[in-house]
């Protein structure tokens, strides 16, 4: 089986999680709950975590599939260098927002998953995975075989190379010679 590649599961649930986040924290700003403090920095913070997550990762084998959109958040995401690149730093930093979102009730959930994510990139951490930008690369076109530029002229099943019909100009040489001996028999 192959390696699992944890930092695409916790990209995942991040940006989950940000979306969540930014969620509660607009509900709890728009009710004017107590401690509604909480919840605009909740909508703060998961504008943050949504900016920050929402470009992918390269993979480290196979294809890597971009979000629609993405080039212009991954040259943000990369300018930040290690603190981006780094997963311990991630994992530290997703840790770190998602406390204030435990104080209300409108954002406990998308801290909990904040939480979630923050573990998962710690173990991605750990596995030494890092984030690599995924970049547009430019498309290199094979040249075009001679074979494939002129078709076959006559349909399946052809005889092989040797037995094909030569120029029917001159018909001595044109003609079929059957390798295996035909008799009549009667």
């Amino acid at each position: 089986m192959g390696k699992i590649e944890w930092a695409m599961w916790a990209n995942e649930q991040a940006l989950a999680a940000g979306l969540i986040l930014l969620t509660g924290g607009i509900v709890g700003v728009a009710g004017q709950f107590r401690g509604w403090q909480f919840a605009a920095y909740a909508v703060a913070a998961g504008v943050f975590v949504c900016l920050l997550e929402y470009p992918r990762g390269k993979r480290a084998k196979g294809t890597s599939v971009e979000r629609s959109g993405q080039y212009c958040f991954t040259v943000c995401v990369k300018a930040f260098g290690p603190l981006t690149r780094n997963y311990y730093v991630r994992a530290f930093l997703h840790a770190a927002i998602c406390v204030p979102g435990g104080f209300m009730l409108a954002t406990v959930l998308g801290c909990v998953c904040l939480g979630i994510a923050s573990l998962i990139y710690l173990a991605a951490a750990i596995r030494g995975e890092h984030w690599e930008p995924i970049l547009p690369r430019k498309e290199v076109r094979k040249p075009v075989g001679e074979s494939i530029k002129n078709p076959p002229q006559n349909p399946p099943p052809r005889p092989p190379a040797d037995y094909r019909r030569k120029n029917a100009k001159d018909l001595e040489a044109a003609a079929y010679d059957n390798p295996m001996s035909v008799t009549a028999d009667e």
